[in-house]
């Protein structure tokens, strides 16, 4: 895996390219948005030792916990299927990572937005 901020950076440049999404900043951290709803946080630090993602999953919850070092979110959302990953030498890859951060953003995006998304990828293919 890249260094950790070359991951974060890429893992947050691909989100933003999703439909309507839009990067903030509560709580001090960043985080992408859709429709004012968090689909990915990317923390609040650049300390490479603390750097990872915290997406929504449903499908593919159970192979992110397997990732060394995830666990499921705190503060209540790992009982959403929120769960977190670290950016480190174990990490998947960036594709996998980026697939993680499509997926919650299907979870938590209107579904027309959706729709414009699966619209798009079946004009790239």
């Amino acid at each position: 895996m890249a260094n950790a901020r070359t991951t974060r950076r890429a893992v947050l440049r691909f989100a933003l390219r999703l439909p309507e999404a839009y990067e903030d900043h509560p709580w001090g951290e960043s985080v992408a948005k859709v429709n004012k709803k968090v689909f990915v946080f990317l923390g609040g630090g650049e300390d490479p030792e603390h750097l990872g993602m915290s997406v929504k999953l449903g499908d593919s919850r159970e192979q992110a916990l397997g990732v060394p070092g995830a666990y499921p979110t705190r503060y209540g959302l790992g009982r959403g299927g929120w769960v977190t990953v670290p950016f480190q030498e174990a990490s998947p890859p960036l594709e996998v990572l980026t697939d993680w951060v499509e997926e919650s953003y299907r979870l938590v995006a209107p579904k027309v937005l959706v729709a414009t998304l699966d619209a798009k990828a079946g004009r790239d293919r």
